[in-house]
């Protein structure tokens, strides 16, 4: 099957690339690595005048949505531009509230997501991403079948990638929901974070193709550019073929949002990414180890992103399964 962009969709890429390319990301992304957000905050904003937030968010709460296929397009740009923050969690959370029974949470805060005037984190494990900055932090307590909204947190921890801060989530806050309609938003949610993780793991190893492509053509040995070599060739070719396969199934999970379909895009547009990512830093030798050089705030994203949202092994698990496959 071919999964083809229309006009409106291309136009939206290109629109979200040059107000990307403009922002000069790589200084954003070092500023949110030591806990400074004002130039993020400024971005987010520009990214939620784009309505790229609304893309999640039903249109009974203030947002565009659901639009899956648009949300896939705009988080394969945020990707290759490297942006950081919440920007999946804040997707998962709007899918999380607007899929619970009780329409009382989503009236109150999915308006501010969609708007981009609240960020969101969520946290279903030990870590919440960014609850430094998040507005509104959720978190879920599976042996309760709670959904709570936590209040701040503590100190950060060590992370692959120094621009996704971790945090642990704070004991307590007010009570959303309880009971099993919990644990079906929570699966609802993980779904379109999982499908955004997904986009940008494609976008981030997209960003990294484009740089190591331009690299080898400028980098000369023995008197000629290293791409000129076969060897070298073959290695970005593959880098190629990985991304280039991924990138169907991405879109073509945006159109059914079944589970084990989601799972396949970002088992392989995760592997594609971080396969790329060490061809880029092999290409790029020893400068590609210092992280001052800007392809190291793509190498780290790709290495974090490889287990986010559900490692290889897990999605796999769940393709296998064939859960609610739709193709």
């Amino acid at each position: 099957m071919r999964f083809l962009l229309d006009a409106e969709q291309r136009a939206f890429a290109a629109s979200l690339d040059a107000m990307l390319t403009a922002a000069d990301t790589p200084s954003v992304v070092r500023d949110w690595s030591r806990g400074e957000h004002t130039r993020g905050r400024a971005l987010w904003s520009r990214l939620a005048d784009a309505d790229v937030f609304a893309l999640a968010v039903p249109e009974e709460y203030g947002g565009l949505g659901p639009r899956p296929v648009e949300l896939a397009v705009a988080f394969v740009e945020l990707g290759r531009h490297a942006v950081p923050g919440p920007l999946v969690e804040t997707v998962a959370a709007a899918a999380l509230l607007a899929a619970l029974d009780d329409t009382g949470p989503a009236k109150r805060l999915l308006p501010a997501l969609a708007s981009g005037e609240s960020a969101a984190t969520l946290a279903t494990g030990p870590y919440a991403l960014d609850a430094d900055m998040a507005d509104v932090r959720l978190t879920v307590a599976a042996r309760d079948a709670e959904l709570r909204l936590a209040p701040p947190p503590g100190r950060p921890h060590p992370s692959l990638d120094p621009a996704r801060r971790l945090f642990a989530p704070a004991h307590g806050g007010e009570l959303l929901a309880a009971g099993p309609q919990v644990a079906e938003a929570v699966a609802h949610g993980l779904t379109w974070g999982r499908l955004a993780a997904a986009a940008q793991c494609l976008g981030v190893g997209l960003a990294l193709l484009d740089r190591t492509v331009a690299y080898v053509g400028q980098r000369t040995q023995f008197g000629v550019p290293i791409g000129s070599f076969q060897a070298v060739k073959h290695h970005l070719a593959d880098a190629k073929i990985a991304l280039e396969f991924a990138r169907p199934l991405l879109f073509g999970a945006a159109l059914t949002m079944a589970p084990a379909d989601v799972a396949a895009a970002k088992v392989t547009a995760s592997e594609a990414a971080y396969a790329t990512a060490r061809t880029a830093l092999q290409l790029h030798g020893a400068i590609g180890y210092t992280a001052e050089y800007d392809l190291s705030l793509w190498l780290t994203k790709a290495r974090a992103l490889h287990t986010a949202w559900g490692g290889p092994q897990e999605c796999r698990a769940l393709v296998l399964s064939g859960g609610d496959r739709r193709w």
